[in-house]
């Protein structure tokens, strides 16, 4: 059977593109393989991750291509051009046009830290979120996997996960645990479910309809 192709777009560290590729070296995601890591960041260590696992790695910028219709055609041509199957967007922090997300409709996921609709859309990423938890008061919080649409944090939930806040949390050992419970485990998971339903010859829309 064909894998999927795999496309991963990524801002920083690139923590849950190493989950994603430890899922397809453990056999977890056997139903798609990663072929494609492309940052709007020059110096993001996530390119350094891929180019060690034999990842085709680009850095693609506005600047570079003059603001973001540029931008968002120069993302689409790589990835057409590759007959990529799946973006996934982990920790790509780059707010995507309504153009580029139908463009691909239901061929994009992203994995948001908290459960949404608490604790998302624009201005909650990173820390921020992590920060909002806290400073509320929830004794629950979690990370979300979902499709990408023109509202930030907006498409349709695939899978989440809970993870408890504990007495003493700080921002930074909460975004520890949700990252190593919740999103390192639902993000590969998510993924192995869409690739095999590409792979099988159908896509998600029509399984969900079923």
């Amino acid at each position: 059977m064909a894998k999927a192709k795999i496309a991963v777009l990524v801002s920083g560290g690139g923590t849950n593109l190493q989950a994603l590729i430890d899922a397809e070296k453990s056999g977890a995601l056997k139903s798609g393989s990663i072929r494609l890591v492309i940052s709007n960041k020059k110096d993001a260590f996530a390119l350094e991750r891929a180019a060690k696992a034999g990842i085709e790695a680009l850095a693609i910028t506005r600047k570079s291509c003059g603001g973001q219709e540029g931008f968002e055609k120069r993302l689409t041509e790589e990835i057409e051009n590759r007959g990529i199957d799946l973006i996934i967007m982990a920790g790509f922090l780059s707010i995507l046009s309504e153009d580029f997300t139908s463009h691909f409709d239901h061929r994009i996921i992203n994995i948001h830290p908290s459960l949404i609709p608490s604790f998302c859309g624009k201005g909650f990423y990173g820390l921020t979120v992590h920060e909002a938890a806290l400073e509320k008061g929830v004794k629950v919080t979690g990370a979300t996997v979902h499709y990408v649409n023109e509202i930030p944090d907006g498409g349709e939930i695939i899978m989440q996960k809970a993870v408890e806040v504990k007495d003493g949390d700080t921002p930074e050992i909460l975004q520890r645990r949700v990252m190593e419970e919740a999103e390192w485990v639902i993000l590969p998971a998510a993924a192995e479910k869409i690739c095999a339903e590409m792979a099988g010859g159908g896509n998600a829309e029509t399984e969900r309809s079923k």
